[in-house]
């Protein structure tokens, strides 16, 4: 196969690869903003294990976790309106689901490393008299945010690599401008390259930082 590689086609291109990138990290940042604040919530409902309102929570959090983040994207766009007979933005579709995707595993985080806590910890700051909500905030959430630390930065990381898929509906991301420069250049060999390289560029280094944190829990824990 005699392909003949040619970047320097993208360069009049790159205002579009720069806007993607932009697009990317606010969808990003602010969908892991949203999410961990979904996840906060619901992840420390749960501890109450309320029957009715626990039941309702645990089925959010598989439905988001259990079906594939794309066809949620895609339903939630071309569907959910038909339901509810209002059309939904593509921006405000994306936001929803990706920040709903992302509560329902930020939620199990939560929940697991506030569980973790030994029980003697909760039974000593009872003992000194402290409410539900100081105990909680005073006590427990310092010891859990070290076992959270490590698979909350992974579930981030996952987070920036789902907004690819947010294309679908048109929303101007990375991965939705790289169609349009391959529309305009008919070069996909050089433009999903550079894109896979931004991504790299991007992801790596928060993959390193998540399995130092990872390093770090075993070496505590040995």
């Amino acid at each position: 196969m005699n392909y003949v590689w040619d970047f320097g086609i993208l360069s009049k291109y790159s205002h579009l690869f720069w806007l993607g990138i932009g697009w990317t990290m606010i969808y990003t940042v602010a969908t892991i903003l949203l999410g961990s604040l979904i996840g906060l919530v619901v992840g420390i409902i749960r501890l109450r294990r309320y029957p009715v309102i626990d039941w309702l929570l645990i089925a959010y959090i598989e439905l988001f976790r259990c079906t594939p983040l794309l066809v949620q994207i895609i339903w939630f766009y071309y569907a959910f309106p038909v339901v509810i007979g209002v059309n939904i933005p593509a921006h405000v579709a994306a936001m929803t689901v990706l920040s709903l995707y992302g509560g329902a595993f930020y939620a199990e985080i939560v929940r697991g490393s506030i569980e973790s806590v030994a029980r003697g910890q909760w039974d000593a700051a009872r003992a000194l008299g402290l409410r539900p909500w100081r105990l909680l905030r005073l006590v427990i959430m310092p010891q859990a945010l070290k076992p959270m630390l490590a698979p909350y930065v992974n579930q981030s990381v996952t987070q920036l690599k789902n907004t690819s898929l947010v294309s679908v509906i048109a929303v101007p991301d990375l991965v939705y401008n790289a169609t349009l420069i391959n529309a305009d250049t008919y070069r996909p060999l050089e433009v999903y390259t550079v894109v896979a390289l931004i991504y790299f560029a991007i992801l790596f280094p928060s993959t390193l930082v998540a399995r130092r944190l990872e390093r770090g829990m075993t070496y505590d824990k040995a």
